[in-house]
């Protein structure tokens, strides 16, 4: 079927409003199939698509829905920062607050009018953390290719879940990072054996120095996603884990390996309830109204 008014919107870019994630935004048509979602990504060029419902939920929320090529997800960073970018150009107003619906989740999103394009923010909610079991760990690691010497010797791997669980794999440096080259077979089989989304292999950020992360999602037909917002709330959580604090913001690079360099920022706080985040990035719509 066609898609009218299809958007392709670079999510997350960096500072200087370049590379960013392409995400392809349009309205749901109630009539479509799943499988004629899944197409859209592909027709666009993008690795991710959004569809924008036409109603609020009974909560007030508005229904977004994201597809890959593969399936549908429960839940996208910044497919969230760019569809809450489009409903700002198309509203025409310099900020938005609203709420949107996604996974069976209403969240808190708010979208701002910036030089450099629009600033979207929203409500990851809680994330869950573990430690990964060894044969978790072992099987992810052989996939990357990684060795013993790479991983960071300072941090430790954990199992981080906003709602679909992912392992967070930190490497000794930037170098190690963008050396990897994973198997994507073997990553794929291990992400479905122990049902995680993928993996985000990451260098921790150090005093004023961003993080710098590559997420790996065969499993759901991204081989690898130029920028992943949830992980790095995830990572955020993590960090104030670790550090035992009770706030804490950080920025993590990403894309730089697939020429798309992309910036992500997020923040952790550690509540009665558990940890929660906010997770945030530029947005710029390239193509359509």
């Amino acid at each position: 079927m066609s898609w009218p008014n299809v958007t392709v919107v670079d999510a997350c870019v960096r500072r200087d409003g370049g590379g960013g994630s392409p995400t392809a935004v349009t309205d749901d048509d109630l009539a479509a199939t799943d499988a004629d979602r899944r197409a859209v990504a592909a027709a666009a060029g993008t690795s991710h698509a959004a569809f924008l419902g036409p109603e609020r939920t009974p909560d007030g929320g508005w229904p977004v829905r994201f597809f890959t090529a593969a399936a549908e997800l429960p839940g996208c960073g910044h497919g969230t920062v760019a569809a809450q970018a489009v409903r700002l150009a198309r509203a025409g107003l310099s900020e938005l607050n609203d709420r949107q619906h996604t996974g069976g989740r209403t969240f808190d999103t708010v979208a701002i009018r910036r030089p450099a394009g629009i600033e979207v923010w929203f409500d990851q909610g809680l994330v869950a953390l573990r430690q990964p079991r060894p044969d978790e760990h072992a099987a992810i690691v052989v996939a990357l290719g990684l060795a013993a010497d790479d991983l960071h010797p300072a941090d430790v791997p954990r199992i981080a879940a906003p709602g679909a669980p992912r392992m967070l794999v930190p490497v000794r440096d930037r170098s190690t990072l963008l050396r990897i080259r994973p198997d994507l077979d073997r990553l794929a089989a291990a992400c479905r054996r122990y049902e995680l989304l993928g993996c985000f292999v990451h260098v921790p950020p150090a005093g004023d120095r961003p993080g710098a992360a590559r997420m790996f999602a065969p499993a759901i037909g991204v081989d690898e996603d130029v920028a992943n917002a949830n992980s790095t709330g995830c990572l955020a959580a993590h960090l104030l884990d670790a550090a035992g604090a009770q706030a804490i913001a950080i920025e993590v690079e990403q894309g730089d390996s697939l020429g798309r360099p992309a910036s992500v920022l997020a923040s952790a706080r550690r509540g009665p309830e558990g940890i929660t985040t906010r997770v945030g990035g530029l947005a710029v719509l390239r193509e359509g109204r």
